[in-house]
């Protein structure tokens, strides 16, 4: 076959799954984010920012400087092209404070418009309510306050019961911050606690958590994990309490720049305005009545996806959602993870709420560490369930996945670190149990359905009993027998077979 042809031929295979692309045009930073995969958690395909800084320099000069538009406008060219050849079938662009307010938003604007994008400007309300289903998109059960911290504006909403409730808009990006507090000592707080008693927000956060949206906050994130040695590098819903923010603070103001950039996962255009962000937030806490925050690694974009959501697919739990994906595409058996969960349950009817879900989302990925080399197939578990691309679950539930894991895929009923640094023994001991469990439905059943369609498991105080039907009495080799022993050790019965 020709080049030509072949280039044709490739050039003819389409996604197989649409793909959603967001541009978002913030004060601080420029990014193209390109989706694919289920409607309520789709994987992201690509993801790059350009730290264009459109909003620097804006409380001084009220435009934006032509630097950073040239920058713009380069960036807007690639991810537009970039869209394109990734064949995106719905591309959202939407400009925030920085273009709303600056004397020249609407020549950046025309700009954009000039290379085929269709863009919309938020106003600082809607900026607030993307912010807020963002969050609740990640954490379904938030109850607080939202604050999306941008380079030009600081949106908070009141979010509890899956609904937003009040919100509202202050200029008080990032990139503003340094103006005020270079006013004088005191300056920033008064300002902040003006702004929050006009708006009848002061004490709005008594009893409930700040939930940090924006890179800039996810900056202090990444730092508070660095100083505190926290063994799992994953931001989404890391809590940090007011002290800690106070802290940091401290500790930025005495620290130079090349060691902050030297933080892991600490992008070095943010490393610039950390004492900045860190001042804003511990005098907002102060002001809100919050005494902890909770990192969202949701925020505006995630949200203007869920915004579109039809209220059903809302309401999907986007773990499973997520860990269900996960074991189509990279599992032997596309139904299994849901089947593996039934067959196993009845042994786990005293598990709240919680736990099920957990064990539930354990089962989507039992199968995902098979085509791994057989001497790292529980290493492999264990990464996934730890590292793996989830929201709307703590690190104590990541521990207790990944046990289960670790468990089930061969690795035996000890803990592998840091597992012990995350969760509780006692759950992380129930885990175990899942493990061994799941490990001997994956055994009996070859990972088919069939096997664990026709049979059942049961347990008294007595025994764990697997119910067979005679013509599968077959599959009870020594192999199952094995690991229907190991289960019955764990949990302190003798195991029985039974039609």
């Amino acid at each position: 076959m020709s080049i030509p042809a072949l280039l044709r031929k490739v050039r003819a295979d389409t996604p197989t799954e649409p793909r959603t692309g967001i541009i978002d045009i913030g004060s601080n930073s420029i990014r193209l984010v390109v989706y694919q995969g289920p409607e309520r958690l789709p994987a992201i395909l690509f993801n790059e920012k350009v730290m264009a800084g459109l909003g620097r320099g804006l409380a001084q000069t009220g435009a934006i400087p032509q630097a950073s538009l040239d920058l713009a406008e380069q960036a807007l060219a690639r991810f537009a092209a970039v869209a394109r050849e990734m064949e995106v079938s719905s591309l959202r662009t939407v400009a925030t404070a920085a273009v709303r307010d600056a004397s020249n938003g609407a020549a950046l604007l025309r700009t954009v418009r000039d290379l085929g994008l269709d863009v919309e400007t938020l106003s600082g309300e809607q900026e607030a309510m993307a912010a807020g289903q963002g969050v609740l998109s990640g954490i379904p059960d938030a109850d607080g306050i939202v604050g999306d911290l941008g380079g030009g504006s600081l949106e908070l909403v009141r979010i509890a019961q899956g609904e937003l409730r009040d919100r509202v808009s202050f200029p008080f990006g990032v990139l503003r911050i340094a103006a005020l507090r270079e006013k004088g000592p005191g300056v920033l707080e008064r300002t902040v606690h003006a702004a929050l008693r006009d708006a009848g927000w002061l004490g709005g956060g008594a009893g409930v958590p700040l939930y940090l949206v924006g890179g800039s906050w996810r900056a202090l994130g990444r730092l508070d994990m660095h100083l505190c040695e926290y063994p799992l590098p994953v931001i989404h819903q890391y809590s940090m309490p007011a002290a800690s923010i106070l802290r940091m603070g401290r500790t930025i103001a005495h620290v130079n720049k090349q060691w902050l950039k030297a933080v892991p996962g600490l992008s070095s255009g943010r490393a610039t305005t950390l004492g900045d962000s860190a001042a804003l937030l511990s005098v907002l806490l102060k002001h809100l009545g919050s005494d902890t925050t909770v990192v969202s690694a949701f925020g505006l974009r995630e949200g203007l996806l869920y915004e579109a959501l039809d209220a059903g697919t809302r309401a999907q739990d986007p773990l499973i959602v997520a860990t269900r994906d996960e074991g189509r595409r990279h599992g032997r058996f596309a139904e299994h993870g849901d089947l593996l969960d039934r067959w196993i349950a009845p042994l786990f009817q005293s598990d709240d709420v919680d736990m099920t879900r957990l064990r539930h989302a354990a089962c989507q990925l039992a199968d995902v560490g098979w085509r791994a080399n057989p001497e790292f197939r529980a290493e492999r578990g264990v990464e996934i369930a730890l590292h793996g691309n989830w929201v709307a679950i703590d690190a104590r539930g990541r521990a207790l996945m990944a046990q289960a894991l670790f468990t089930s895929l061969g690795g035996g009923t000890n803990t592998p670190a840091p597992l012990a640094m995350l969760a509780p023994a006692d759950d992380l001991k129930c885990a175990v149990t899942w493990g061994l469990a799941m490990r001997l439905g994956q055994r009996l059943s070859g990972g088919l359905a069939g096997p664990l369609q026709r049979s059942r498991l049961s347990q008294d105080m007595a025994a764990v009993t697997l119910h067979l039907a005679d013509p599968d009495r077959a599959l009870y080799g020594d192999a199952v027998e094995r690991r229907h022993a190991a289960l019955g050790n764990a949990v302190g019965r003798a195991t029985v077979v039974a039609g």
